[in-house]
């Protein structure tokens, strides 16, 4: 398969695939091949049978901030137990 580098892309487009990806659960890579297939009218690709994700889910930006603020507990060390 061929790769494809973008050089100079201003911070706006490079902010709303971020934001993309995110909000869908993608990668950045597969946002943009997305809307570049859907630019050039052509079919979507299958998913591939590795992807799970339609029997899990994905997490929202908000679940995933909450879910760390929840367990950020666990990352502390209490210096006095360890003495």
């Amino acid at each position: 398969m061929k790769s494809l580098t973008i050089h100079n892309m201003d911070a706006e487009l490079a902010q709303a695939i971020e934001e993309l990806a995110e909000s869908t659960g993608l990668s950045q890579n597969k946002v943009v091949k997305k809307l570049l297939r859907q630019a050039l009218n052509l079919l979507d690709e299958e998913k591939p049978k590795r992807d799970v994700s339609a029997f899990f889910g994905v997490w929202t930006k908000e679940e995933t901030e909450e879910f760390n603020e929840a367990v950020k507990f666990f990352g502390q060390i209490d210096k006095e137990m360890w003495q």
